[in-house]
């Protein structure tokens, strides 16, 4: 059994509440809300699932030795791919001088590396002389020309859209495994393990794979993956879980 969506979220504000990081719910400028329009942090644009039971069918009708020891199997693989979450790519600092960090943009480098940021501190800042001594800065110079995104310094005019990151997919494989002893007609034991994750494939996907869960991961290092110059920039693997393989063993008696 499988099953693939496409869809296409869009929206303006994802979270109204301070429930994440990665998608600020304050608009970067109030007077324009239509600056915030973009693919919503909910938009994850391809999802694709599919399940294989198999129940095997040898020795259902062998004597009971053989039936219960050998026979009485059922593997139940699932594999999931999901397109990465967005989010936001930061200044971390109060870009446009309204007294609030949260919501405010970077500057995009559409020659750079979006996967290279650099912070507020490595940029020269371009001066013009007024009087003596006391020039007024009138632009800013990143040092890596290289860099994808930079932190917007505070007065300047960021320019990187809403939630323009994004975060590794989902491509998991679960398993469930189950092993039947039927001792009369109605009476019997099942011995069964779900297999999360089963190939431990280091997944960094801003949440778990199999649940709706929180995290986990430090509100600092969460965010430093969202700021350009940081040491964690784009780089979920500082912050949030490998999503390691997880094991659920469970015994059931039916009767």
């Amino acid at each position: 059994m499988g099953a693939y969506t496409w869809s296409h979220a869009i929206d303006n504000s994802t979270a109204d509440v301070f429930s994440t990081y990665s998608t600020p719910r304050r608009p970067q400028d109030s007077q324009n809300l239509a600056n915030d329009f973009s693919s919503s942090a909910l938009d994850h644009r391809n999802r694709f699932t599919m399940e294989v039971i198999y129940d095997m069918p040898y020795f259902k009708h062998s004597n009971w030795l053989l039936k219960n020891v050998v026979g009485n199997w059922e593997f139940a693989p699932i594999y999931t791919y999901q397109t990465g979450t967005l989010y936001t790519v930061q200044s971390g600092t109060d870009s446009n001088l309204n007294g609030d960090s949260a919501g405010d943009r970077a500057i995009y480098n559409p020659g750079g590396n979006p996967s290279i940021g650099t912070g507020t501190t490595p940029y020269n800042a371009l001066g013009q002389a007024v009087a003596p001594g006391s020039p007024d800065i009138v632009a800013y110079v990143a040092n890596n020309s290289g860099a994808g995104y930079i932190a917007t310094p505070k007065g300047a005019l960021a320019t990187a859209g809403r939630n323009t990151g994004m975060l590794l997919p989902i491509d998991n494989i679960d398993l469930f495994a189950a092993k039947r002893f039927t001792f009369a007609e109605r009476f019997g034991v099942e011995l069964s393990a779900r297999f999360s994750n089963i190939l431990n494939h280091a997944q960094y996907t801003g949440g778990y794979i199999n649940d709706v869960a929180p995290n986990g991961a430090s509100s600092v290092a969460q965010h430093d993956v969202f700021i350009p110059g940081t040491s964690s920039f784009n780089d979920p693997s500082q912050a949030f879980s490998s999503n390691p393989r997880a094991i659920t063993l469970t015994a059931k008696i039916t009767f």
